[in-house]
């Protein structure tokens, strides 16, 4: 045996037996957050609730799927301008920057691992990620209207 065959067996056995590698996946967060169910334009989607600034700062980060009908939705302590990133981001999603009145003012696609910068075009008080084109697939631009956005707390 030459010296690089029980190097080369230790890293096939490794792989095989689940050590984890440096670069594996880091873990799903900002999982088990409260939901609200949204009716936009005659659909419903169950969005998980970012309400604080960490689990804003998270969001999506680090999640590898979001099933058909679901979101996050950030939700501001007041009306503010917002904009948002794909850092960390591993799932093209779309972003829909929302009123206090529950008016879709924009939407903007995003794609994923970018710092590419989404803005409101004005002051909002939710910005509402769904998976990509999901806005797009139902027929939601902006002017529509969210029912049933988490009410801030005072």
């Amino acid at each position: 045996m030459t010296p690089l065959r029980p190097l080369l067996f230790l890293v096939l056995a490794l792989g095989l037996f689940g050590a984890t590698p440096l670069w594996a996946a880091q873990p799903e967060v900002n999982t088990g957050l409260p939901t609200a169910r949204l009716q936009i334009g005659g659909h419903t989607l169950t969005a998980e609730v970012a309400s604080t600034p960490e689990q804003q700062q998270t969001g999506l980060m680090n999640r590898r799927s979001l099933p058909a009908n679901r979101g996050m939705v950030f939700l501001f302590a007041e009306s503010q301008p917002v904009c948002m990133w794909m850092k960390n981001t591993f799932i093209p999603l779309s972003v829909a920057f929302i009123t206090t009145d529950g008016r879709i003012v924009n939407i903007a696609d995003m794609q994923p691992q970018t710092e590419d910068v989404h803005c409101g075009q004005t002051d909002v008080r939710y910005a509402l990620e769904t998976p990509l084109h999901w806005f797009a697939q139902h027929g939601i631009r902006p002017g529509a209207r969210v029912l049933g956005l988490p009410a801030p707390s005072r």
